[in-house]
């Protein structure tokens, strides 16, 4: 009788750790899928690979290039037309090597040389999020590039000119949250793909890392310690504010910056927004001021532009260019108004913008458009005067070159890749 008291005790336990082990292992599972989801917002996937109404992770946003137009892949796991076949060890490798599973060469508009900083445990965890998606059978346009450059073979030639493969590895010298903010930025952040100015050949210019870049009609801003173009002047709450809610005390969030917040930093934890502010704060800024023996503006046009702004603008900015915190930004001493390219201050004022909507701040603020009542010299003449008043200095703006972001915006609107107004 104790006998088989004994076995029916060891059936019964039999049968619970049975039970209990797959819990375990789901449990872990989706432990791993929300590290996955986590490290997706870090990584902007959605945005990047989500076309305007499409299915989110489908793939299929155009992505204009200086080489052509590549649009996003299919990243959900249909088995078909996204990456459903995928094995773990050829995801890791697209991340790590731009080499994608059918062994063909990745274009660098997939951030890989950023993103082989990741390690291969959080590779495996964005991988286990998408591969938890449901399935969307969406196949992609082709990309639009000119030969040589739509034969994937000639990536092979660019990445031993300007890629080098590697996990991040820490600075021994920096703390861990320095370390953490350096392996966001430099990896799954990508920032430097935007904030860097590229050479003719698409590749970033590593010695003026984070110092500006052109992308999109756009310009992103120096995200180096310069305190006129920079973040030299931002606290480290400052760019937390920033990066949480798409607002501060300085500025708002606008163009593609505003995307990503929305998708992207605007997800992050506190402990994480700090470490990424904490090593931007830590970036040098460039040899030498850009601004040093710039010419100086045109006192006519100096005082039309300062007409044009107390007519068109001091509502909102002030007279003074001081602002409303948080709705809207402080033009007075502002950092992107006196970036070395004034692409992004012309742009806002021919086109305006919607500003970034997040959890924290959903009120919608815009900047309206003006191109329909200014013309491209008032236009110039106005960027000229907030550039160089009230303590600002940079370049002055010519008509021509308002004229060519104008000529820009027109373009976009006609293939649908600009904002929707």
């Amino acid at each position: 009788m104790i006998a088989l008291v004994r076995f029916a005790l060891a059936c019964s336990c039999a049968f619970a750790s049975l039970c209990v082990f797959p819990a375990r292992g789901e449990q872990q599972s989706f432990g791993q899928v929300e590290r996955g989801r986590y490290l997706a917002a870090a990584g902007d996937c959605e945005a990047c690979h989500t076309a305007p109404g499409g299915k989110p992770f489908a793939g299929g946003r155009a992505i204009p290039t200086p080489f052509g137009t590549i649009y996003s892949a299919n990243i959900t796991p249909d088995r078909k037309n996204g990456i459903g076949d995928w094995t773990d060890d050829q995801f890791y490798r697209a991340l790590h090597q731009g080499i994608s599973a059918d062994g063909s060469y990745l274009y660098p508009a997939f951030p890989y040389p950023w993103y082989t900083k990741v390690t291969r445990e959080d590779a495996d965890a964005l991988k286990a999020f998408l591969s938890s998606l449901d399935p969307v059978s969406n196949s992609p346009p082709p990309n639009q590039l000119a030969w040589p450059l739509n034969e994937r073979v000639v990536m092979k030639g660019w990445n031993e000119l300007f890629f080098r493969e590697g996990t991040y590895k820490p600075d021994s010298q920096k703390s861990p949250e320095w370390n953490r903010g350096a392996y966001l930025v430099e990896g799954l952040g990508h920032c430097g793909a935007c904030h860097t100015p590229n050479n003719v050949l698409g590749a970033s210019e590593k010695q003026s890392a984070l110092q500006g870049g052109k992308l999109e009609n756009w310009y992103a801003p120096n995200l180096t310690a310069d305190v006129r173009s920079g973040l030299g002047n931002w606290s480290v709450d400052e760019i937390v504010a920033f990066l949480k809610t798409g607002r501060n005390s300085r500025t708002v969030a606008y163009g593609p910056m505003s995307e990503v917040i929305t998708f992207s930093t605007s997800k992050l934890n506190d402990e994480d927004l700090k470490a990424i502010a904490t090593y931007l704060k830590d970036v040098p800024s460039g040899a030498g001021e850009h601004n040093e023996g710039q010419t100086r503006p045109d006192p006519k046009a100096a005082t039309a532009g300062k007409a044009l702004y107390v007519d068109n603008c001091s509502g909102c900015h002030q007279v003074e260019g001081q602002g409303v915190p948080a709705m809207f930004p402080r033009l007075q001493g502002d950092s992107a108004v006196q970036d070395r390219d004034p692409t992004t201050i012309v742009r806002l004022i021919l086109n305006g913008a919607h500003a970034a909507t997040t959890d924290a701040s959903p009120t919608q603020v815009s900047m309206p458009a003006f191109k329909w009542k200014l013309s491209d010299q008032q236009i110039a003449d106005l960027a000229t005067y907030i550039r160089n008043a009230w303590g600002n200095s940079a370049p002055p703006v010519s008509a021509s070159k308002v004229g060519d972001v104008r000529k820009s915006i027109a373009s976009e609107a006609a293939q649908g890749t600009g904002e929707t107004k």
